[in-house]
């Protein structure tokens, strides 16, 4: 269960609101120098040739992308897994998909434009496991590490693994 902050929850089940749900996308890898950093709200214009937009949150400048985010079911018994589709990209950034092995880290944060330095949803870091692509959009598909998955107990107390106790 996810704790919500009050005007996020008027924002969103108000019946009229002048608020706007932001979502701030972090994308993060040994590959880059610094943090790729998007905002789903082009709340400042930042110049008009070439045309950009931000969002400031926290000190940090998240750039607006076209994009859709479905965030992850918080069903019990399902996987934690979001999708992010980007539209307008260009070939740079299908190069840098195809030539990194190792996944990337993506942290989604909601916030309201009214109050960008408020962050009233985090969710845990997640994982780049897949990237589909057209001439339009690339969708990415963002996974948490399955924890259920890794055994436990992770270790077994016999005498190979501790010698000492036996």
């Amino acid at each position: 269960m996810r704790t919500l902050t009050p005007a996020l929850i008027q924002a969103m089940t108000g019946q009229q609101t002048t608020e706007v749900i932001v979502v701030l996308v972090t994308i993060d890898h040994d590959f880059l120098t610094d943090p790729l950093l998007f905002s789903s709200d082009p709340t400042e214009r930042v110049s008009s040739v070439p045309l950009l937009y931000k969002t400031v949150s926290r000190g940090d400048d998240y750039f607006y992308v076209p994009m859709e985010v479905t965030l992850p079911d918080e069903a019990e018994g399902t996987s934690l897994q979001a999708k992010l589709k980007v539209s307008n990209v260009g070939r740079e950034q299908i190069t840098l998909l195809r030539s990194v092995s190792t996944p990337a880290t993506v942290t989604l944060e909601v916030v309201l434009a009214s109050d960008p330095d408020t962050v009233a949803i985090t969710l845990p870091v997640l994982d780049l496991t897949g990237a589909n692509w057209d001439g339009q959009a690339v969708e990415l598909t963002l996974t948490i590490e399955a924890l259920d998955k890794e055994p436990y107990p992770a270790g077994n107390y016999d005498p190979s693994h501790f010698p000492a106790l036996h």
